[in-house]
């Protein structure tokens, strides 16, 4: 098919290729149409940051190691790695019949490349911090060694060596990560950043990309040169950009998604009844949360911090608002946090356990003594990205504040942005206070969340909060070797952050959504992966 890369197309135009899309499908039951949440940012997988790109991400790209039909790691683009007596040293073999969808060997000189590109401050990735456990990678980042300095070798186009600080066990685990994916070189030397286009990209996944309409779809179909190209049962694969969850429903209804990416809040329930066969909600590991900006008054000073924190009712917003089986949060890492050997326990604000009229009080005490009353009262904004979800959140959050506070004492401005400018603006620092969520859809390790916050994470810290004591520990926990002393740290770490609260946890993820009863090949998994590679329909 043409391959098209179009903005600015007409209502019209992208309604009637939307409607000629699924006309074809629909006959075939060969192409799985997904609800994809918003629109892709990029298919660059350095750059790539939200959960809509990943998904599409997962079916373009192998990583070294790669996720089952349940989520648990799998070998990838590497058919095998072993780890060396002092756990230094990470070997992976590559595949033999490995290739790109141009038909290109796959080979350790890619990765290399790629896990060069992603420590290198002129890719500027948000997720550069994932590799810190390799060699050089940190000072890589920060700009203090050049690139060819990281802890990366490929001896043979077989064999990639990885160099690792001190024992990681998680690192196969965090490989899985589309930061990791590999870069077909001589296209990106050729295109520049024209090369993520349709036409242009070149990928070794279970798929190509072939159609990106901006706001309409992105097509992929089987790439012919996957390994496991004969194991892909769906030749074609759908991702819609499903801003509107209502709409989504209707779509689904309509049998114009076979998956849909996240339900109105208030049709959860009864659709749970009325839809039974095809409604799905299981705990999703991630944690719904609002990033203050603390290098900016009001947010730079803690009182005010603690006091919107603890005037938040989380159990009104569950139930009322969400309705989605939601847990409340006072933890910034969700449950269920662990490095395969040791589970991470739950870390709590103080005031947990506190009831809403003792929590209120002294949030009413904080602010009077930040200096903030009626005839001075504390403005804060509330930024979010276009959701009707999110607008329910900041209108309840607006409403709690007001009542908590009372006489007008906090005032807040909800601003609605669409997704591209949500991510421009986090990554800048051009907010007060945002809504924000994280997803560990890679691994379950506690240092996926706690990592995030480290004064040095660059852009991935949109809060731009710093504090030695925080650094210092994760920096003692990634270096150490024992299981259970490596969580103990992790842990205090998480109460520093805690009692500083640079971030405000509104509640733990559940994920609810509508699935065709006919797709097969998908599992249910708090880490909610489910590559379009294992699917078919019965």
């Amino acid at each position: 098919m043409t391959t098209i890369f179009r903005r600015g197309l007409t209502r019209a135009l992208m309604a009637a290729t939307f409607a000629t899309v699924l006309a074809g499908s629909a006959a075939a039951q060969t192409v799985l149409n997904r609800g994809n949440g918003a629109e892709p940012q990029t298919l660059d997988p350095q750059r790539a940051t939200g959960v809509p790109e990943s998904n599409i991400l997962r079916d373009l790209f192998e990583t070294l190691t790669t996720n089952a039909v349940d989520g648990k790691t799998v070998p990838g683009a590497a058919e095998s790695w072993t780890f060396s007596g002092d756990g230094l040293t990470l070997t992976f073999r590559m595949r033999a019949d490995g290739k790109w969808s141009n038909a290109d060997p796959v080979t350790a000189e890619d990765f290399v490349f790629a896990f060069r590109r992603l420590v290198d401050p002129q890719t500027a990735s948000r997720f550069a911090w994932l590799a810190k456990p390799i060699v050089n990678a940190d000072a890589i980042t920060k700009g203090q060694k050049p690139v060819d300095q990281l802890g990366v070798s490929a001896p043979d186009a077989r064999t990639l060596v990885v160099r690792l600080e001190s024992p990681t066990p998680y690192i196969v685990d965090a490989l899985k990560h589309n930061a990791f994916a590999p870069v077909h070189r001589p296209t990106l030397q050729q295109h520049g950043q024209q090369f993520t286009r349709p036409g242009n990209l070149v990928t070794n996944g279970a798929y190509r990309l072939t159609e990106w309409v901006p706001q309409s779809h992105v097509r992929l179909e089987k790439n012919a040169n996957f390994h496991d190209a004969a194991g892909v049962r769906i030749p074609t694969v759908m991702h819609f950009p499903t801003v509107d969850r209502a709409q989504e429903v209707t779509r689904y209804r309509a049998g114009e998604l076979d998956w849909t990416y996240e339900l109105p809040v208030d049709q959860i329930q009864p659709l749970a009844q009325s839809m039974k066969d095809h409604f799905s909600n299981e705990l999703y590991f991630g944690t719904y949360y609002l990033t203050l900006q603390v290098q900016k008054a009001p947010y730079s000073d803690p009182r005010v911090r603690a006091a919107l924190a603890m005037a938040i009712d989380r159990k009104t917003i569950v139930e009322q608002i969400t309705r989605g089986g939601e847990i409340p949060a006072y933890s910034w890492v969700p449950p269920g946090a662990n490095d395969g050997a040791v589970a991470y326990d739950l870390q709590v604000a103080d005031f947990k356990d506190w009831p809403m009229q003792r929590r209120v009080a002294e949030a009413r005490k904080l602010i009077a003594d930040a200096g903030f009353t009626a005839r001075n009262p504390l403005k804060v904004e509330f930024l979010f990205n276009t959701n009707d979800t999110h607008r329910r959140i900041g209108i309840g959050l607006a409403s709690m504040w007001e009542e908590a506070f009372g006489n007008g004492v906090v005032q807040t401005e909800l601003r609605n942005v669409e997704w591209q400018v949500y991510l421009d603006s986090t990554a800048r620092g051009e907010f007060g206070m945002a809504r924000a969520g994280w997803i560990g859809a890679t691994f379950p390790d506690a240092s996926y969340f706690l990592e995030k916050f480290k004064g040095d994470a660059g852009e991935a810290n949109t809060s731009k909060w710093a504090n030695p004591e925080y650094d210092r520990l994760l920096e003692a926990a990634m270096r150490e070797p024992n299981p259970q002393k490596r969580q103990d740290m992790m842990e205090q770490a998480e109460q520093v952050m805690l009692k500083d609260m640079p971030i405000i946890p509104i509640y733990h993820y559940t994920r609810a959504r509508l699935i065709r009863p006919t797709l097969t090949g998908w599992v249910r998994n708090p880490q909610d992966v489910a590559p379009s590679r294992y699917m078919v329909f019965k």
